[in-house]
């Protein structure tokens, strides 16, 4: 029998009660960890299994959340079946934000996990605790949408020491009842860095660029007119997409290149109703003219 991955690595699951929000955020010296350790269903909980790490405790144990089975029974119910359970490390946060983190006797130190109100955090191989704690203290203290308060979370494990063995991927995966894209699929956020010296930086990037593309953030919206139009017209006709003129009428031509560009440039998701344009796009059309 293939033996099990050797998941040796730092997570934290979360939850946000006033979104439904469910996710987690991962780092590992271990190539694509984000294939491995996050497991979530919308509504019902969310698990992370790493150490010696058992796939199936992610599809199992959300079975038994949705069943109504409490994390900490969950976790009892899928050691009590393994034999190998003393190396491995799993956290379970469900949809209520009740939490649970299992660390076996066996896993390597440092290892250990926090789970509080709302947030499982855990980890193993670990420069020491401090990485745990700091990232508990930080999804505490942190204020904002739950993947930024995970990602933070990540961070603070990192620089209070994270895998003793180094970094080289991360992955960050939110869920919301249909949030994903179009709101055809719960899958809200799904980002990960398989292989990278620097997995958590890369991966804050790539966060900022989802927010770009599809964000629900309060972003500054510009009405166009005046000299915002102008500046506007210029940039689509730069781009082969206007070829009438600068002035400040708002045309059936101009709209349909502008609708043209946010197409193009997958804005699709972030199409304004009114006559107005997000601040981050605008600033993205004069970096890219």
């Amino acid at each position: 029998m293939k033996k099990p991955l050797k998941t040796s690595t730092f997570s934290i699951a979360g939850f946000d009660p006033e979104t439904g929000d469910l996710g987690i955020a991962v780092q590992s010296k271990f190539l694509a960890a984000g294939a491995i350790v996050p497991h979530i269903l919308s509504g019902v909980g969310a698990v992370a299994t790493q150490a010696l790490a058992n796939p199936s405790y992610g599809p199992n144990g959300l079975k038994l959340l949705a069943e109504g089975l409490s994390p900490e029974e969950v976790i009892e119910k899928l050691t009590k079946e393994d034999s190998d359970f003393n190396h491995r490390q799993v956290g379970v946060i469900d949809a209520r934000g009740r939490s649970a983190s299992f660390t076996g006797k066996e896993c390597l130190d440092f290892a250990g996990g926090i789970s509080g109100n709302n947030f499982a955090a855990q980890g193993n191989i670990l420069v020491g605790k401090e990485t745990v704690e700091a990232m508990a203290e930080t999804f505490i203290n942190t204020k904002g949408p739950l993947a930024d308060r995970l990602l933070e979370s990540l961070k603070a494990g990192q620089k209070a020491g994270g895998d003793k063995r180094g970094q080289q991927a991360a992955a960050l995966v939110v869920y919301r009842e249909k949030g994903g894209y179009a709101g055809l699929t719960d899958k809200y956020i799904d980002l990960r860095v398989d292989d990278d010296p620097e997995p958590i930086e890369k991966l804050s990037e790539m966060l900022e660029l989802f927010y770009l593309y599809f964000s629900d953030r309060k972003v500054k919206k510009i009405p166009l007119e005046g000299k915002i139009l102008l500046e506007v017209k210029n940039s689509l006709k730069k781009s082969g997409l206007f070829s009438g003129p600068i002035n400040d009428e708002l045309s059936p031509e101009f709209k349909d290149a502008l609708l043209t560009f946010y197409y193009q440039e997958n804005f699709e998701e972030r199409i304004p109703r009114e006559n107005e344009i997000p601040e981050d796009i605008l600033d993205y059309m004069r970096k890219r003219t």
